[in-house]
């Protein structure tokens, strides 16, 4: 039951997430990430997947799902590259994670949309993606540490800053 209400507090911040928009030159970028990054290091890769893949969803959903049902597809690359961010976090340190988190959500993850939606539309999102990707993990990094101690203190387990 406690992991139940951690996810949803977790999915309710990044539906909080998804409704600061940072315009870029198409459409938006959102923090719907940041809790889901927040997550996969604090309560493990499975827990931040699925709440980044749900937190997608809900953060296509307040734009109105601008690609249609491709957002299920990204919805999975970013529930699979939280998984491999929280994994490699704990595994191969910080740095490791946010370097292949940041060219995952970057360059790889619209990869698809070359071949869907053509060269123009991926030359258009990368940046944009490399803006966002920066966005989370600098907000992530300022927030482990803080939340660190004040989770030791409420009784859960070590991570390390």
């Amino acid at each position: 039951m406690r992991k139940w209400a951690q996810f949803s507090v977790f999915l309710g911040l990044a539906v909080l997430g998804a409704m600061i928009k940072i315009p870029v030159v198409l459409g938006s970028i959102a923090l719907d990430t940041l809790p889901a990054l927040v997550a996969a290091v604090f309560f493990g890769s499975v827990f931040g997947g699925a709440v980044g893949c749900f937190g997608h969803l809900l953060s296509a959903m307040t734009a109105g799902f601008p690609l249609g049902f491709f957002h299920l597809l990204i919805g999975v690359e970013m529930g699979i590259l939280v998984w491999l961010f929280g994994l490699l976090y704990k595994k191969w340190g910080k740095w490791l994670a946010a370097i292949v988190f940041f060219i995952g959500n970057s360059i790889v993850a619209p990869l698809p949309f070359y071949f869907i939606l053509g060269k123009a539309f991926y030359s258009a999102v990368v940046p944009a993606l490399m803006i966002g990707s920066i966005i989370n993990l600098f907000l992530t990094y300022l927030l482990i540490p803080r939340l660190t101690g004040w989770l030791n203190q409420v009784g859960r387990g070590e991570v390390k800053a």
